[in-house]
């Protein structure tokens, strides 16, 4: 980073790229830093615009929207990179959350970093660090694995390679595949303490805790609405 962005303290009137973490339910856990952010960069890409136009309408800021999803981010990389080179403020935003973590965000900082472009976080809300916080299982060493593959197989392939892992473990799941992949997870790890977390933050907020077979129960019994993070265990602890 340049020095002039240095001694700006990451101010978004210097021109550079701002990922800005949003809330990942609750619109009152925006910091005042990504408040700050938003209402002074120039530009902002957003993975979903409709979603963050009605967050930007809610606190009262109006500011060009630029695309920026998983299907377009190669492109929309450039464009973003094109903006800082201008000499413009962009910020970066998801849908909810930090971005990056799950969500475009990646490509946007390596090509910023190759660029030599200053590029900075307003960090903030995360459902990954939230659960993992409130699972109640060892948070010294863990191991954040993201979203599981879609297919039986590959999910499997994919636990396995966590198997013999000292770490806890934190994933991403959805509603739709929740409970085969808790049926994986309980084939693959064998019957682990484990925590399930989902609607982080909102009204319904609801952390279950247990072995992986009473998280089964629980999601056989009440169904399943909203993505999920699973949080299992290290091996060393099981």
């Amino acid at each position: 980073m340049g020095s002039e962005f240095e001694a700006a303290g990451a101010k978004p009137t210097v021109p550079a790229l701002y990922l800005v973490a949003t809330p990942i339910g609750n619109l009152g856990d925006i910091t005042l830093r990504a408040l700050e952010t938003l209402r002074l960069v120039d530009v902002v890409a957003a993975e979903d615009t409709r979603v963050t136009g009605r967050l930007l309408k809610h606190y009262g800021i109006r500011k060009p929207l630029i695309s920026f999803f998983e299907h377009n981010q190669q492109k929309a990389t450039e464009t973003v990179i094109e903006h800082v080179r201008a000499g413009r403020s962009v910020a970066l935003v998801t849908t909810a959350g930090t971005p990056g973590i799950a969500d475009p965000g990646y490509t946007a900082v390596r090509r910023a970093i190759e660029e030599s472009l200053p590029v900075t976080l307003i960090p903030g809300p995360s459902a990954a660090t939230m659960a993992l916080v409130l699972s109640g299982l060892a948070v010294h060493s863990y191991t954040y694995r993201g979203f599981t593959p879609r297919r039986p197989g590959a999910r499997r392939r994919f636990f396995l390679a966590d198997a013999a892992s000292p770490y806890t473990l934190v994933y991403y799941e959805s509603p739709h595949r929740l409970v085969a992949a808790l049926r994986d997870a309980l084939e693959v790890f064998g019957d682990r303490r484990a925590a399930l977390a989902n609607d982080l933050t909102k009204l319904y907020e609801e952390v279950v805790r247990g072995r992986l077979s009473d998280l089964i129960t629980h999601v056989e019994g009440q169904g399943a609405r909203g993505e999920y993070v699973l949080v299992v265990e290290g091996a060393q602890s099981a």
